[in-house]
């Protein structure tokens, strides 16, 4: 009922009442003893409703984020720069323009919407923990991943569209054409792309990979090609071919030649 309550009050644009809505954060661990399909099936229906932005303001208003969400909630909280707050809320407003224009939403991109500050926050724990990027990235994914199941059942074929999602994010500054190449053939490179947009509205620095991208989309192989310089050989990156000393040629001692005995 009281994920109902927001639901209604957030679609429908009405306020809940003060003595209804007084003990909804003292109620709201309770919500950890729901199913978490049953749970599931809620979150959708309440951020696929149209007033995504509202809910999730609510959620957090009445304490029911910590309990939905909390590893989200507590990276919110901690992130001093405020990027994913402004991050989440825009891919909120993005959920709610897409329904009003009748277009569907992925319920892999909205949860790794949803679940990215968590993913950051155990990124960020574990490279300080001297993890390499590539260990650290799985790893924040499967625990943030495993953590959140407790509480809402997350179906395998979403949770791996998120996984690529997020993965997919550190591959956008890597600019040699067999990897733009490759990028731009992998089959979740839109979804990637759109969350890499929705991450520039809280990082403006992202502005420059985002234009590159953007352009490398509309552009022909032909074209894409001029766009991405060649890779220099290793070594000889700034040196002049015709300034390197000959090499010496190695001649092959001939045989001796053998007696008659031998």
């Amino acid at each position: 009922r009281m994920l109902r309550a927001v639901r209604l009050a957030a679609k429908l644009n009405f306020s809940i009442d003060e003595t209804a809505a007084a003990p909804i954060p003292e109620l709201a661990p309770l919500l950890s003893s729901a199913s978490s399909a049953r749970l599931f099936d809620e979150i959708l229906k309440i951020f696929l409703a149209g007033s995504a932005e509202k809910s999730f303001l609510l959620l957090e208003q009445y304490g029911l984020l910590d309990v939905l969400f909390a590893d989200t909630a507590k990276a919110l909280k901690t992130n001093q720069s405020g990027a994913l707050r402004v991050m989440l809320l825009q891919a909120m407003r993005n959920t709610d323009s897409r329904i009003k224009s009748e277009k569907s939403v992925a319920p892999g991109f909205l949860f790794a919407c949803l679940l990215w500050p968590a993913y950051c926050r155990e990124l960020a724990i574990l490279q300080l923990s001297g993890c390499e990027m590539s260990v650290a990235q799985q790893r924040a994914s499967d625990r943030v991943t495993l953590r959140q199941i407790e509480q809402i059942a997350l179906p395998r074929r979403f949770s791996i569209a998120m996984h690529e999602i997020w993965q997919l994010q550190t591959r956008f500054n890597q600019r040699q054409r067999k990897r733009v190449f490759r990028m731009l053939a992998h089959p979740r490179f839109r979804a990637a792309f759109d969350f890499l947009e929705l991450r520039a509205f809280g990082a403006p620095e992202l502005e420059e990979e985002l234009a590159f991208w953007r352009q490398a989309q509309l552009a022909s192989p032909e074209q894409l090609v001029q766009m991405i310089p060649a890779k220099k050989n290793s070594g000889q990156d700034n040196t002049d071919s015709a300034s390197l000393p000959p090499k010496r040629v190695r001649r092959r001692s001939k045989p001796k030649p053998t007696s008659p005995a031998e």
